[in-house]
């Protein structure tokens, strides 16, 4: 098993626990910290299968390195969203939709 495949099932499982964070936690901050561990996992998955021949491939390199950036700046705005919602409502859970 080469180091590249190790850390791709590595990333899935990262990406794993971040799906089951997203889908089984409430609370909002602990949603967008799952959500980020869910794109560090696909970040991995990513750079694991670039490897080729004990070589990196610079282009899955670069795209990671600017997924990287915008996942940032998307938990950036995610916690402004979630700093005005617990403003507005001092809650840190989203309401849940009635069936009626």
């Amino acid at each position: 098993m080469t180091s590249g495949l190790i850390f791709a099932f590595a990333g899935a499982a990262l990406f794993a626990m971040g799906v089951a964070g997203v889908l089984l936690i409430d609370h909002l901050l602990r949603r967008i910290l799952a959500f980020n561990l869910m794109g560090s996992g696909a970040f991995l998955v990513l750079v694991g299968l670039a490897q080729r021949s004990d070589a990196a491939d610079p282009v899955p390199q670069a795209m990671v390195l600017t997924g990287i950036v915008v996942a940032v700046a998307a938990t950036a705005l995610a916690l402004g969203l979630v700093r005005r919602f617990h403003g507005l409502t001092g809650k840190m859970e989203l309401p849940v939709a009635d069936d009626d």
